[in-house]
């Protein structure tokens, strides 16, 4: 850890950042069991409740009153172990915990063109909580004694209310539209650094927690077409959400330095946009084969500021340059596919597989930050009857490890933000949902 370095602007944004262990960057890899199952490959199929998440358009083939609830838990295990020379400074293991989420949402078709709907759902819910004795020896400045009392954890939940619109311009193509009002609430403890205010003498900032939350307003537009029985075709946008937050910061040790404890913070983010196509091909009645492309701008994950007003505060973290942090984090590409055969009238058995490279440098890496590079298999089975549905979905995402170096954190400025050593990651999810129209 960089000494003389306050690590609070970097951490509280990479606390929200971090949020998403099953993600590519920010965005949750998906909703609702069936598309889960089926690899998240849904855009061009879209024809369930959770349409509202990969393409609103496919409402606009609901007939009857639909009303659908969707469930997840995620199950991160994540691993940390930092080797300075031949000693050992963290072996680290996250305890396990379980993070849920869901989606539920109501259509009604207003005549047999336009269909209305409302959604709530969660597109983030997750975070990490690490055992501070892990952590003892890298949670004080140099010669200070081991501090095991320092947490290390961040949470972060979304909740987004999302009322919808599908139309059918003609038997074969509808659009819809979806407007997102996103709720975000963020909470963060870790080590907050030391201070060398003199040459050889160093200040513990001691513990640091963070308590922020906002708004943001987006959109979602789909287009669905269907040239035939066989075949069809997606095309999904999500707009950027540019996040307000604001609320508090607190150093136990900032008193040292004759600074109030606690300062109100505000900062700005932007979620990416995030663009889609995807096809879906059925060979015969029982059988479909679903392929999509998932693109996200991450380029918007760039420079971020976060303001402190209290001015002493706000003075500090400027001639310390932590009030600005460089991520530079790059567009990336998801590739996904997937399957759906019908045994029967009413058993389906489902497949999928995705590639999710991650967005984020090594140079950025942090374990409040759990974010890897994953391939994903997963699925599933559905049971219907009478307009009723059953659907059940498993996913394992297999991280790559990614390692630090330590020279590179102590030698280049551009790496200081990041936390050396060798960072594993994977997740097992289970998706459970029911559906019924009538």
């Amino acid at each position: 850890m960089k000494k003389g370095k306050l690590l609070l602007a970097t951490v509280t944004v990479v606390a929200f950042l971090s949020s998403m262990t099953l993600a590519n960057g920010l965005n949750l890899n998906g909703l609702g069991a069936r598309a889960v199952a089926m690899g998240g490959a849904f855009v061009g199929l879209a024809d369930d409740f959770s349409t509202v998440f990969w393409n609103p358009a496919g409402a606009a083939q609901f007939e009857k009153k639909y009303f659908g609830f969707s469930g997840f838990a995620l199950l991160p295990s994540m691993s940390y172990q930092f080797d300075l020379g031949p000693v050992t400074m963290v072996d680290a293991e996250a305890p396990s915990k379980v993070y849920p989420g869901g989606l539920a949402a109501y259509y009604h078709p207003i005549n047999d063109k336009l269909v209305a709907g409302i959604s709530v759902y969660s597109p983030s819910g997750l975070g990490v909580k690490w055992d501070g004795a892990d952590f003892a020896n890298i949670s004080g400045p140099p010669n200070f004694a081991p501090n095991p009392n320092i947490k290390w954890e961040s949470l972060l939940f979304m909740v987004t209310a999302a009322p919808s619109l599908a139309y059918k311009l003609s038997d074969q193509v509808s659009l819809g539209v979806v407007l997102n009002a996103n709720y975000t609430n963020l909470d963060l403890a870790m080590y907050a650094g030391s201070v060398e205010p003199f040459p050889g003498v160093h200040v513990d900032m001691k513990q640091q927690d963070i308590h922020m939350s906002g708004w943001g307003i987006g959109a979602t537009i789909g287009i669905l077409a269907k040239p035939s029985d066989m075949f069809s075709i997606g095309a999904t946008l999500r707009t950027p959400v540019k996040f307000n937050l604001s609320g508090d910061a607190t150093i136990t040790g900032i008193p040292q330095l004759g600074l109030n404890e606690t300062s109100d913070i505000e900062t700005e983010i932007t979620w990416p946009l995030w663009a889609a196509v995807g096809v879906a091909f059925r060979p015969i009645e029982q059988f479909v084969l679903t392929f999509d492309v998932q693109y996200t701008d991450w380029n918007t994950i760039d420079v971020l500021e976060i303001s402190f007003i209290d001015p002493a505060w706000e003075q500090m973290m400027a001639l310390s340059g932590e009030n600005e942090m460089d991520f530079h984090w790059e567009r990336k590409i998801q590739i996904r596919v997937g399957a759906e055969y019908m045994v029967t009238d009413t058993l389906a058995l489902r497949a999928g597989y995705y590639y999710d490279p991650t967005p984020s440098p090594d140079s950025t890496l942090n374990v409040l930050l759990p974010s890897a590079t994953f391939n994903v298999i997963t699925g599933g089975f559905g049971y219907s009857s009478n307009g009723l549905q059953f659907d059940f979905a498993v996913e394992y995402v297999m991280g790559k490890e990614r390692e630090v170096p330590f020279l590179n954190t102590v030698m280049d400025p551009e790496w200081e933000s990041a936390m050396p050593g060798i960072h594993g990651l994977n997740v097992l999810s289970f998706d459970f949902s029911v559906g019924y129209r009538w």
